[in-house]
């Protein structure tokens, strides 16, 4: 029962609603509201207040997270490595959104028919390592930086390129952009290069690829990585790539439990995944007008 309610406070600290924490963990809303009652009743603390249609934390709240939160994640780990991984079992693989587009959606195609108990999903760097981290994922495939210790074998696949999209002609950088979220802990490395370079974040998208229709709109210019001028198919002659903003890179890697490694599914996964990337990031872009 403790267990259960920490890990409720965890979702819902993610998911702000009663509803959508209960459907995160497949129970209802009302099984949500009973076990962190339970759960503030066994602490003697009050852990969340209402604040709208969401659920705030209270500073008990936010300490009981920040304090088991790693601990609880790493036991979901440890659980999950004693579970035997046979052909039949599902494969859970999570993805950044840019990377399943760009340049993994033919490869997992071309898999699944090989191996079709593989689940595909798709989420933010930061939330990629902890469902890696806790077990709800076997895999992991990240773009950006990664959060310092997080325990998890690592294999480089590329430094992804970023390219600034606009909708006329550039000759040098633009001093207003278009940029993804930078408060997203794997992108908030790209504050200081920007403001190295006088580039002024106008807007911060959620999505890349609305960041690039935006700016094909003429609105402003975009920073997009190469995957997604690959997979929105821009065209060349709006693609611009200027020595100054290399530093702006994003490291794509996969990330894996070490135990996992020795299942020879996963390690299939991780080689098609390898050479997937390096092919498709190799082929140049192409222009039509």
């Amino acid at each position: 029962m403790l267990l259960e309610g920490i890990e409720t406070l965890l979702v819902l600290s993610k998911a702000k609603t009663m509803s959508r924490t209960g459907s995160l963990l497949y129970i209802s809303q009302s099984a949500v509201s009973k076990r962190i009652a339970n759960l503030e009743k066994r602490l003697g603390k009050k852990l969340i207040l209402p604040d709208g249609r969401n659920v705030q934390l209270t500073q008990d709240g936010i300490n009981l997270i920040e304090s088991i939160g790693p601990t609880f994640n790493e036991l979901r780990g440890l659980i999950y490595e004693q579970q035997s991984i046979v052909d039949n079992s599902i494969l859970s693989l999570d993805c950044s959104e840019t990377l399943v587009a760009g340049y993994l959606s033919e490869i997992f195609g071309q898999h699944v028919q090989r191996d079709p108990h593989i689940t595909i999903t798709t989420n933010h760097t930061p939330r990629i390592i902890e469902h890696v981290q806790s077990g709800k994922a076997h895999l992991g495939v990240c773009a950006g930086h990664l959060p310092a210790h997080h325990g998890l074998n690592t294999y480089h696949l590329l430094d992804e390129p970023f390219y600034v999209v606009c909708a006329s002609r550039l000759d040098c950088l633009p001093q207003a952009i278009i940029t993804n979220d930078l408060n997203n802990s794997a992108n908030t490395y790209q504050l200081a290069i920007l403001d190295k370079l006088n580039m002024y974040p106008v807007m911060q998208m959620d999505s890349y690829s609305a960041a690039a229709q935006l700016a094909l709109s003429g609105i402003a210019p975009a920073l997009v990585p190469l995957s997604v001028v690959k997979t929105l198919k821009i065209d060349a002659a709006h693609c611009h790539h200027f020595e100054q903003i290399k530093p702006l890179y994003r490291p794509i890697h996969i990330c894996v439990r070490s135990a996992s490694l020795r299942n020879p599914r996963i390690k299939a996964v991780i080689e098609v995944m390898a050479d997937a990337v390096a092919k498709v990031a190799s082929v140049p872009l192409t222009s039509t007008l």
